[in-house]
């Protein structure tokens, strides 16, 4: 959900496709899709490089076990797993992560050509398809203040964006 990655994209990847210390993944792209570069938080980077240390993964190895021909597979099967907790999940296709970032990064940033690069698409046309799909609330807002350049640094990490500073604190907000 973090990358946008196509599902077949994330089966492929190699260990050494992920620079776990810079926090890029350098997907082998499918579809015929564009070369990218696809940052990814620390939070991220950290549980990837726990994994690939705890699985004794090589270089060359692939990063996860499987095949891209089972990944809808597996993907169903570990969401039917969580959807006995909780059954709405079972309405969660996979490809919903990757609508899900499309829309939520052109929603941030208002930049259809940087979504369309991040997805790796060729054509606006199919990503404009992407960045429709997710109907997000324009008027409902979470805010926070800062009053130390850490606190604002963990409020903009955590996805709020600046507004404004009154009274010596600096005002962000982001979407609930």
């Amino acid at each position: 959900m973090e990358t946008g990655l196509r599902p077949v994209e994330l089966m492929s990847l190699k260990t050494k496709d992920v620079d776990t210390q810079q926090r890029i993944i350098y997907p082998t792209t499918a579809k015929y899709g564009a070369s990218r570069q696809l940052r990814i938080s620390e939070n991220l980077a950290e549980r990837i490089s726990d994994y690939i240390h705890r699985t004794h993964r090589q270089p060359e190895q692939q990063l996860f076990k499987g095949s891209s021909a089972n990944y809808g597979k597996l993907y169903r099967t570990m969401r039917n797993r969580l959807a006995k907790r909780d059954p709405s999940l079972k309405n969660i296709r996979l490809y919903d992560f990757r609508h899900y970032f499309a829309s939520n990064l052109y929603d941030k940033t208002k930049d259809i050509l940087l979504v369309k690069q991040q997805m790796g698409h060729k054509r606006l046309d199919t990503t404009l398809i992407y960045t429709q799909l997710l109907n997000l609330n324009e008027d409902e807002w979470t805010c926070r203040t800062a009053n130390s350049v850490e606190q604002a640094a963990k409020l903009i990490e955590a996805g709020f964006q600046y507004v404004t500073e009154m009274d010596g604190l600096k005002l962000f907000r982001k979407r609930k």
